[in-house]
């Protein structure tokens, strides 16, 4: 997710030149959640780099993300879980950017000492859950943007928000952008398996057997004893049998034979699949990062 810092110049509008970015992701997919189209603006533009749902994403894998990052460039980075109701470091957002901004070219500052913000992302990162956690930790307020579980949620560009008193702060939430082109199946698989595109789309038996084949690749198991299998397996059918049984999410079905018509229970597989999704995304599952 990319939050873009406008100062706004002596006549109210936002000078071009005075622009610094943070620049949020998905800490589960810190390399495939992003859009390149975005690129040139962090190449030449400082900012900062915040990696959010850090209670979803493997914390031992922290040290090689940082690495990664580092050889692009990145040197700012900023590890957050936005819907904790107390994240010490969403606390060390706002000094951040302030330092950021008072430390490079300030150009028209001296008569206007207040930010005025831009959130943008790809969807489903936690751009609302940002904003809404700004507010809740230094402004003691509650939500002023929807959040949800599936991209879409901000349909459209919302009214100045704001986050700090001191210094003054203003955010604009944003609908998530993704790029018009997705470079690989595999990017965009993590990135569908991450909610940010919705899953009919992709559907949710392909998501559901991606996920099981990323679990199996990172040997995490957590979902054998969750569903009460026996072993791990690769065979996405015998895996959302079972997640059916134990949850007993069943189908009516009707079968035409030679003797009449003949109706039956079979498992749900594709209720089945929507709960092993959502598991994941809940952290049910473990701590993963897919990149």
């Amino acid at each position: 997710m990319f939050c873009t810092f406008y100062h706004r110049g002596s006549k109210g509008n936002c000078n071009l030149y005075s622009k610094w970015i943070i620049f949020l992701k998905n800490k589960q997919i810190p390399l495939s959640g992003r859009n390149p189209l975005f690129q040139d603006t962090l190449n030449v533009r400082p900012h900062l780099l915040v990696l959010n749902k850090m209670d979803l994403a493997d914390l031992s894998s922290t040290q090689n993300i940082l690495k990664k990052l580092e050889k692009e460039g990145v040197r700012n980075v900023l590890f957050t879980d936005c819907l904790r109701q107390r994240d010490e470091n969403v606390k060390k957002l706002v000094p951040m950017v302030e330092e950021m901004i008072e430390t490079t070219d300030r150009f028209n500052r001296e008569e206007n000492r207040d930010y005025c913000l831009m959130v943008i992302g790809v969807p489903n990162v936690g751009k609302s859950s940002l904003i809404n956690s700004l507010r809740r930790t230094n402004l003691r307020k509650g939500r002023a943007s929807r959040v949800g579980g599936e991209p879409g949620i901000t349909k459209a560009v919302l009214t100045k928000i704001q986050v700090s008193e001191r210094p003054l702060m203003y955010l604009l939430d944003t609908p998530g952008v993704l790029p018009p082109r997705i470079e690989s199946v595999e990017t965009g698989m993590k990135l569908a398996l991450c909610g940010t595109i919705l899953d009919h789309l992709v559907g949710e038996d392909v998501i559901a057997d991606y996920l099981l084949f990323s679990l199996n690749r990172l040997g995490k198991f957590g979902y054998v004893e969750k569903y009460d299998l026996q072993e791990p397996s690769d065979d996405i059918q015998h895996v959302l049998k079972r997640i059916a049984v134990k949850l007993r999410k069943t189908q009516r079905v009707k079968a035409i034979t030679g003797v009449g018509n003949i109706t039956g229970t079979i498992p749900n597989y594709t209720a089945a699949a929507y709960h092993f999704i959502r598991a994941f995304r809940k952290g049910e599952l473990g701590q993963v990062v897919l990149d």
